[in-house]
């Protein structure tokens, strides 16, 4: 320890009348102190701000720590991917100067093997903390309780898996977007309406997906409003095969007024209202300001978009891991998001 770290350890063991050794294991995180004895002394250590040095003692070591990222490629149908990479991207500039190391690893959204052939990658790769989006629940599952016997730790970002070990989820409340989502539809409800829930995903049975329809759905049970919900659920992303499973549902219910699109993929269902042009536009509520949905944003075919500051979703998940390897600080289970609510007027002043 350097002569002034010293000093700073030798006083939290005078307040606390333990020895140097004791709060060394407390700072560090070891074992072999009692929980009271712990509590006390990180009181001390809050209430004299102390710092220990030790990013210089993980440069001294000259260890690299590796971490891994394993998150959807970014595509025209999964452009969102940009913005949290970015943010993995902004965190890493930060904390590479500290010996620490990030590692991208892609999968493709329609795959779910590219999603087991990247995990097992990462897996070879020795990472010592992963950011995961758990997009196939079941491979995801898999890829967790390896990670779970080998002692990685892992974030979930974006979308999770209850009762998982993970250190944190960090991403938007899912229910209460939903719940959000059914409020707004109030806007262009009639007497006589039916709304639309349109899942867009090859994964359908995502966490993501039922949670985010579940705060829908609840929205109007608790308001006690019994407008007919439908359902539509697209396997295949391509745009003939949305409209292909849009257009049976639109002839045979001509009292769609709301369509709630439960991903990014908002931007396929308005080419679909484009291509009807009716003459009353249902109300179309999406996710994610990316480039598409911010053009049919523009001309009135999206009346809403819900997002979660993706890129501060990439960043707090290094940064998180980097809290822990780093400084041993204990995490948050959930660190939710934000739900903004993104319109014509304000889209040209939010920050994705």
């Amino acid at each position: 320890m350097k002569k002034k770290e010293l000093q700073g350890v030798k006083e939290i063991a005078r307040r606390a009348n333990v020895t140097i050794a004791t709060v060394d294991r407390v700072i560090h995180n070891r074992t072999g102190v009692s929980d009271k004895t712990r509590e006390k002394i990180n009181k001390i250590i809050e209430e004299l701000n102390y710092q220990p040095n030790m990013l210089a003692r993980r440069l001294a070591s000259g260890k690299i720590i590796k971490l891994a990222v394993l998150i959807p490629s970014a595509t025209e149908e999964t452009e969102f991917w940009d913005a949290p990479l970015r943010g993995i991207q902004r965190a890493n500039t930060e904390i590479s100067q500290y010996g620490l190391q990030v590692d991208l690893f892609f999968f493709d959204l329609s795959d779910q093997q590219s999603f087991v052939k990247q995990a097992n990658a990462i897996l070879e790769s020795s990472a010592d903390g992963i950011v995961l989006a758990p997009m196939f629940i079941n491979e995801a599952r898999e890829f967790t309780a390896t990670c779970d016997t080998k002692g990685i730790p892992y974030v979930f970002i974006d979308s999770t898996i209850p009762d998982q070990k993970n250190l944190s989820y960090i991403g938007p409340p899912l229910f209460q977007s939903g719940y959000l989502a059914g409020k707004l539809s109030t806007y262009a409800l009639r007497e006589n309406s039916q709304l639309l829930v349109v899942n867009i995903a090859t994964a359908i049975d995502s966490y993501t997906y039922k949670e985010t329809e579940e705060g829908f759905r609840a929205y109007f049970a608790e308001h006690h409003k019994s407008y007919p919900i439908l359902r539509v659920d697209s396997h295949q992303t391509d745009e003939q095969s949305v409209f292909r499973n849009l257009q049976p549902l639109f002839e045979a219910n001509p009292a769609i007024d709301v369509l709630f699109v439960t991903n990014s993929r908002s931007f396929l269902v308005a080419r679909f209202l484009e291509k009807l042009n009716l003459k009353q536009k249902p109300l179309l509520i999406g996710y994610d300001l990316i480039k598409e949905n911010a053009k049919y944003l523009d001309n009135g075919l999206i009346d809403f978009l819900i997002c979660h500051q993706p890129e501060d979703q990439g960043y707090r998940s290094i940064m998180t891991l980097y809290q822990l390897l780093i400084f041993s600080k204990s995490i948050e289970k959930e660190q939710y998001m934000p739900i903004d609510i993104v319109m014509r007027e304000n889209q040209a002043f939010y920050r994705n």
